[in-house]
């Protein structure tokens, strides 16, 4: 567990540092778990998230835009009543809890001052965000998730009744204990110290008790105290090095460099809310992308599949019509030897004139038809399958294409932001794939909107735009850029079109760049991607084409390996 009570210690004095006194100007809820705090505090703006996500829980100051709803949920709109224009007065930890107490400040619709408190409690499922009343002793306004009688008979979370802490643990508190108490605490010949430090101290996770026993170097009565007490005053000293490690699949953040990691890859950051913005980038964003697109990823899918199979049909068809000369020569052969057949043979062997060494030829009759008959049914055979061959050829060429369509659509979604996805739903809906969505209300029909660009930077400041599904792809190649800028696309592999705000950029943004198309590609794990660009006027749109589709001419390649963290540090 990386979010522990001591990273909850060391991200609550962080907060306090940047937003005491600070006044709350805006308060958005962009999604159901998470809210945004705007505020003005030392002379500048900050974001302040909270979130009570079920698997990503969490509090710290954000850099990332969030899409905010049309209509803010009702949570919002009673924090906004209480809460806007309203100072922090104090930022605290619950003891050594995973819960943190945001008191604030504010005037009523009389004019008279009021206190509230945002308790926010990040605790896996449970975590969530209350607002507290001060003024009539912490009485519950609101949260982000009500927990009934029915639920917990411990407490109620819900509007009007009394605020009442989760359980306790019953632990010490490590900032006031000595070697003397983790001496008394721990039992050296039952093992596992570790497990023991996280029974007996609160706010230490696992992660936190492995270090210290690491640390110790050959655990003893002697070794062990001294280790724990020494990381303890570190944090309490908010001696941090915030990191984010990442041992074999397994990824992890803390404010301390966890040594005991020995050979896994470390990436260091300037302070715990840039950290927190690092690991979870993109991690709920999937979440929810995977809970909104769940059943548009499965209908692709399926299209696909079709699709597949559907070639596989024709291809087996293509076989029978490539028999076309093999018909028309048994039709030929059966009206040369018509004077030698009976009704009522199954098969004729004769002489095939178009064979050199004057061989004969077996061929399989209707004993149901004349000789007659059976000429006619091989010409028409012939005729058939002669036919079928152009229109075979084209049904597969079509079903390829779906196919790389379908292929295009699957990578947008493993980049996709829940606004993407409504955006591809729309575009199946408009390509006749899928039936427009119906309410109670009738057809719910979207109001014609300009897609949102995502934008980046590169290195010496040149602006480079990316669009990450078609409808975006489209409006950017063919309105956006200008026809002299430098558009970009991975070579051969599905992936979104992007474009350098430039004529004349230098091959270092190109590469830059290039990296960026790679990352938002089906190809984003491998390395060595081939990227393809040219200038916007050589790429066209063929009549009739699917959305997103271009070709295009008088291109250089270059070749980059996709790095996500390089993308995140070029976001604007």
């Amino acid at each position: 567990m990386s979010f522990d009570g001591l990273f909850t210690y060391s991200i609550t004095n962080e907060l306090k540092d940047s937003l005491i006194s600070g006044k709350i100007t805006k308060i958005h809820q962009p999604y159901k778990y998470d809210l945004i705090l705007q505020v003005r505090a030392n002379g500048k703006n900050h974001k302040l998230f909270l979130s009570a996500h079920p698997s990503y829980a969490r509090i710290h100051l954000t850099d990332e835009a969030y899409e905010n709803p049309s209509e803010p949920p009702m949570f919002c709109m009673l924090l906004r009543k209480h809460l806007e224009g309203g100072f922090i007065e104090n930022i605290t930890q619950l003891e050594m809890e995973r819960i943190i107490l945001i008191d604030i400040k504010s005037r009523n619709e009389l004019g008279d001052i009021t206190e509230k408190r945002i308790v926010v409690e990040i605790m896996g499922r449970h975590s969530n965000i209350i607002l507290l009343d001060q003024d009539r002793d912490g009485l519950i306004l609101d949260s982000v998730k009500h927990l009934s009688p029915a639920v917990n008979r411990h407490r109620t979370v819900m509007p009007g009744h009394s605020y009442v802490l989760p359980p306790s643990q019953e632990k010490l508190n490590p900032f006031l204990i000595d070697e003397e108490t983790v001496l008394k605490k721990l039992d050296f010949n039952a093992g596992k110290l570790d497990t023991q430090l996280v029974e007996q101290f609160a706010g230490v996770s696992p992660l936190f008790a492995k270090e210290a026993i690491f640390r110790a170097g050959l655990a003893n009565r002697m070794t062990v105290p001294n280790a724990f007490l020494q990381l303890i005053e570190e944090v309490k000293s908010f001696k941090t090095s915030p990191q984010i490690t990442v041992a074999g699949k397994k990824e992890m953040f803390y404010m301390i460099e966890l040594t005991h990691l020995q050979t896994a890859d470390r990436k260091t950051f300037s302070s715990l809310s840039e950290l927190l913005d690092r690991f979870y980038y993109g991690k709920a964003e999937r979440d929810r992308v995977k809970q909104q697109g769940h059943d548009l990823e499965r209908f692709i899918a399926n299209e696909k599949k079709k699709n597949i199979n559907k070639i596989k049909k024709l291809e087996a068809t293509l076989g029978d019509a490539e028999k076309a000369n093999e018909y028309q020569l048994y039709g030929e052969l059966l009206t040369a030897n018509l004077h030698a057949l009976k009704k009522g043979q199954k098969e004729a062997t004769v002489l095939n004139y178009y064979d050199e060494n004057g061989g004969t030829i077996t061929i399989r009759l209707n004993e149901q038809k004349t000789p007659s008959e059976n000429a006619q049914t091989y010409f028409q055979k012939y005729q058939k399958a002669k036919n079928s061959v152009t229109v075979v050829k084209e049904q597969i060429e079509l079903a390829s294409g779906e196919i790389h369509y379908f292929d295009g659509l699957l990578q947008q979604i493993e980049s996709a932001s829940p606004k993407d996805i409504e955006e591809m739903r729309e575009e199946l809906v408009e390509g006749g794939y899928l039936k427009q969505r119906h309410t109670n209300k009738g057809f719910k029909k979207k109001k014609s909107q300009t897609p949102t660009i995502e934008h980046y930077t590169a290195t010496d400041g040149t602006e480079i735009l990316v669009g990450k599904n078609n409808k975006q792809n489209e409006y950017l190649t063919n309105r956006l850029a200008g026809r002299d800028e430098i558009w970009l696309h991975t070579k051969d592999i599905p992936g979104s079109h992007v474009v350098i705000r430039s004529k004349e950029p230098t091959e270092e943004t190109i590469l830059e760049a290039a990296r960026i198309a790679a990352y938002f590609s089906k190809a984003k794990t491998s390395s060595s991607v081939p990227v393809d660009f040219t200038l916007i006027r050589h790429v066209k749109k063929p009549s009739g084409a699917k959305p997103g589709f271009v070709i295009y001419d008088n291109q250089q390649t270059v070749y980059v390996t996709p790095d996500e963290d390089f993308v995140f540090a070029r976001r604007k």
